[in-house]
C-alpha cells in the first residue's frame, strides 16, 4: 500500500500546459507536457484558445498522474502557476468565453497606452501599481475587450461577466464555477491592483471603465482556496497556492532573502530581484511589483522583463528554419570564434525592461558576405544574453546593490553557451540548479506549505542543489567592446515602426 505522498504543479505557459509530480524531497517523479496552438489573427495580436487552455492543462494532469501509477487519493494538494497578464473574460452562468484569451505578447492595446502616456496618468499608475502603462498588461486588454465586441460591456454591466488571468480560469474551471480567485501576485500585473492597499483600485477601474464586479477575489499565494469538483480526479484534492510564473520561480529558486535574484529564461527573460517588506520605486524602468504573500506578510520584488527570450531560438526553428531543434543553437554558436559582427536586436514584439519601446522592431546588423547560419545563430543566444545584462545593471542602479550571483532557469539555460557568455558579460557568478523546473517548483511549495506537506522554508532550503557554476571568462575588455556594439544595435531597432509612419 502507497503511503507517500506527492504535489502537482500545473504550469500553464505561453506556448504549452504542464503538469508535474514532485515528491516530499523536491523532486521530479513524472510530468506531462502539450503544446498550445499560437493564433496570429492581426500583426502584433496574440491569442490562445482559453477552452484549449483548460483542455490540454486537465489532460496533461490526468496523464501526469497515470504516468506515475497513482490516483488522486495519492495527492496532497495542487499548486498553479501561469503565463502573467494573459486575459480572460467569460460568461459567469455558462463559462462560455467571449474572446480568445488576448495574451501578454499582444500589441494590439498600443494606441490605448500612448493616449493614456499623453493624458498624463503615467505618475498615478505607477505609483499604484508599480507597473508602466504598457499594453503587456491587463487593464487595456480588458478595456479592449469591452469596447470592441459586440455585448460584452452590456452584459459585464450587468454583472453577467467574470475577468481572470490564466489561474483564476483554471480555478474556475476545476471548480465548476464555484470559486472566483486569483492571488496577489497575478493581481499585481493588472494595472488594475494598488500594491500597497493590496486592493482592486476603483480610480483605475473607472479610469478603463470596467466594471469591479468581473473580478476576481484577490487571496494570498498559499493557501487551501477550495477542493476540485471536476471527474478528473477519483477524489477531491485541495488547491493551495497560486503564483504568476516569475514569481513562482522566484520562490522556487528559493530566493527568499531581500537581494536575491534569478532570472527565468522561457518564451521572455524575466529577472526578479527580492525586495522584502520594501517596495523599491525603480528609476531605470524596472517594475515594482508583489513577489507573493504568505499569511500576512507579503514579500515585494524589482522584475524586469525582457519580452523575447527563447521565443527568439524558436523563431531561429520555426521562422527561418536555420536550425531543427533547439539545441542545435549551441553546436552552431560554438562552431564560429565570435559572432562575425553580427548583432540580433530580438525586438519581435517590441521591447520591454529597460526600454519599454513598443514601437521597436527586430533588427539584424552588420551582416556581410562572409555572414553564415552560425553567426545569426550566435548573434541570437548573445541577443539574449545583452537583454538580460540591459537589466541586471538597471537594478543595480535601483538597488545600489553589486550583483554577485544570479540563480538561472527555464529551458534556455540548458544552453551552456548562453550561460557561461551571460556571465562573461555581466561579470558575475550564474547559478544553474539541479532542478530546472523552478517555477512549478515554487507552485509545488506554495500549495505544500498551505497543506503541512512541507513545514516551513527551512524544510525547502535544505532541498536546493547546484548543478553548475559558470563565471567570467571572457576579458573585461572585450566585454565592453561588444556591449557597446550591442548598444548601437538597440539605437537602430527603437522606435522603428513608429518612424516608418
Amino acid at each position: 500500500m502507497k503511503t507517500e505522498k506527492y504535489v502537482l504543479a500545473l504550469d500553464q505557459g505561453t506556448t504549452s500546459s504542464r503538469a508535474i509530480l514532485f515528491n516530499h524531497n523536491g523532486n521530479v517523479v513524472a510530468k506531462a507536457q502539450k503544446p498550445i496552438e499560437q493564433y496570429f489573427p492581426h500583426p502584433g495580436w496574440v491569442e490562445h484558445d482559453p477552452n484549449e487552455i483548460w483542455y490540454s492543462q486537465s489532460s496533461v494532469a490526468a496523464e501526469v498522474i497515470a504516468k506515475a501509477d497513482l490516483t488522486g487519493l495519492d495527492i496532497a494538494c495542487i499548486g498553479i502557476t501561469n503565463q502573467r497578464e494573459t486575459t480572460i473574460v467569460w460568461d459567469r452562468e455558462t463559462s462560455l468565453p467571449v474572446y480568445r484569451a488576448i495574451v501578454w505578447q499582444d500589441r494590439r492595446t498600443s494606441d490605448i497606452c500612448k493616449e493614456l502616456q499623453e493624458n498624463g496618468y503615467t505618475d498615478m499608475i505607477r505609483e499604484k501599481t508599480g507597473l508602466l502603462i504598457d499594453a503587456y498588461f491587463s487593464a487595456t486588454k480588458i478595456k479592449w475587450l469591452l469596447d470592441n465586441i459586440e455585448g460584452v460591456r452590456e452584459r459585464a454591466e450587468k454583472g453577467k461577466l467574470c475577468f481572470g488571468t490564466v489561474d483564476s480560469w483554471l480555478v474556475w474551471k476545476f471548480t465548476h464555477g464555484r470559486i472566483h480567485v486569483t492571488d496577489v501576485s497575478n493581481a499585481s500585473r493588472t494595472m488594475l491592483f494598488n500594491i500597497h492597499t493590496l486592493q482592486w483600485d476603483k480610480e483605475l477601474l473607472e479610469l478603463f471603465g470596467i466594471p469591479e464586479s468581473m473580478l476576481p477575489e484577490v487571496k494570498s499565494s498559499s493557501e487551501i482556496y477550495s477542493e476540485t469538483t471536476t471527474t478528473l480526479f477519483s477524489t477531491k484534492i485541495p488547491i493551495a497556492g497560486i503564483a504568476g510564473d516569475q514569481q513562482a520561480a522566484l520562490f522556487g529558486q528559493l530566493c527568499l532573502e531581500p537581494g536575491m535574484t534569478k532570472t527565468t529564461y522561457g518564451t521572455g527573460c524575466f529577472m526578479v530581484m527580492n525586495t522584502g517588506n520594501e517596495v523599491i520605486k525603480s528609476e531605470n524602468n524596472l517594475l515594482s511589483t508583489i513577489a507573493w504573500k504568505i499569511g500576512n506578510t507579503v514579500t515585494y520584488a524589482l522584475e524586469g522583463s525582457v519580452f523575447v527570450g527563447g521565443a527568439a531560438i524558436q523563431w531561429l526553428r520555426d521562422g527561418m528554419n536555420l536550425i531543427s531543434n533547439a539545441a542545435q543553437s549551441e553546436t552552431l554558436a560554438t562552431s564560429v570564434p565570435d559572432n562575425g559582427g553580427v548583432y540580433f536586436v530580438p525586438a519581435l514584439t517590441g521591447m520591454g525592461a529597460p526600454y519599454w519601446d513598443q514601437y521597436a522592431r527586430g533588427a539584424i546588423l552588420g551582416i556581410t558576405r562572409g555572414t553564415t547560419p552560425a553567426h545569426i545563430t550566435r548573434a541570437t543566444l548573445e541577443g539574449i544574453a545583452f537583454q538580460v545584462y540591459d537589466i541586471l545593471k538597471a537594478m543595480e542602479h535601483d538597488t545600489q546593490r553589486p550583483s554577485t550571483e544570479m540563480r538561472v532557469d527555464g529551458g534556455a539555460v540548458a544552453n551552456n553557451f548562453l550561460m557561461q557568455f551571460q556571465s562573461n558579460i555581466c561579470r558575475t557568478k550564474v547559478i544553474r540548479p539541479k532542478v530546472l523546473e523552478t517555477t512549478a517548483l515554487g507552485a509545488a511549495y506554495l500549495a505544500g506549505l498551505a497543506t503541512g506537506f512541507w513545514r516551513d522554508s527551512e524544510d525547502l532550503r535544505q532541498q536546493w542543489s547546484v548543478d553548475k557554476e559558470f563565471n567570467p571568462e571572457d576579458t573585461e575588455e572585450h566585454s565592453e567592446k561588444i556591449l557597446h556594439m550591442w548598444h548601437k544595435a538597440v539605437a537602430r531597432a527603437q522606435a522603428w515602426e513608429e518612424l516608418g509612419d
